[in-house]
This record gives structure tokens, sequence and C-alpha cells, in this order.
């Protein structure tokens, strides 16, 4: 049984508001003075879709989902310094903070139990990138 169950449930339950991934952009871009410059030349179409799929594989990855591996060390090469949209580790801080207050938003069954499995499972994979970086 996947580890994280109870947390990919509750990112379905996010995804059905329909506007969870827009809604987690505007609070990420509020969150840091950075984060507007960062996103300035971004596909928000293709970002949204990335960002999805990103969570899903990051819920995989932190399940010990070994097929998500390679998905994963691209991702964080791609926001590694060498990377083609480097984050520095200091911003994935804005970055949880910005998730979980979007979850607190959308999914009406989160409890404080299953937001600290949320940052737990976004923190396996926050350390892959911030490793990488």
């Amino acid at each position: 049984m996947d580890r994280y169950h109870d947390v990919q449930q509750s990112y379905g339950r996010c995804l059905q508001t329909k506007r969870f991934i827009d809604r987690f952009y505007e609070v990420l871009m509020e969150s840091h003075p950075a984060m507007r410059p960062a996103f300035a030349r971004t596909d928000f179409s293709a970002q949204r879709r990335a960002l999805r799929r990103g969570i899903s594989t990051a819920l995989m990855y932190a399940g010990g989902e070994s097929f998500v591996e390679e998905g994963v060390a691209t991702m964080a090469h791609v926001h590694s310094r060498a990377g083609r949209a480097p984050v520095e580790p200091r911003y994935y801080t804005c970055w949880l903070e910005s998730l979980v207050q979007t979850i607190r938003e959308s999914d009406p069954q989160l409890t404080p139990a299953l937001e600290r499995r949320w940052r737990e499972a976004m923190q396996v994979v926050i350390q892959r990138f911030t490793d990488a970086y």
C-alpha cells in the first residue's frame, strides 16, 4: 500500500476545486518579493500542467516509488543552479507554505495530522532539490 495514500486522496480533493493550481500561484506570488520576477517569463499554461504532474510525482517519490526517480532527478536538475530554472533552496520554504495554505483552502477534510503528512512528503522532494542545487 502507498505510504502517502492519505495525502494523495487530499490532493485529489484539492484538484476537484478546479482552481487549486491557479490559487497556489496566486499565494506563491504574494509569498516573497522575488517570486513575481522569477516567474516573469513563465508560460503559465505549461507551468500549471507541470506543477499538477510534479506534485503527483513528488508524492510517489516520497512514497518510495522507484519508477519516478528519473523524473525527480530531471526536475531537480532543472531547478539546480546549472538548470534552466534555478531555484535557490531558501525559496522552497515559500513554495511549501504557499502549497499548504492552498491545501487548507481547498481540502475540507484537512486535519492537522494530514497537514503534517503533506509537509513530510513534500520535504522529501525539497531535500532532493536542495541537495541537487
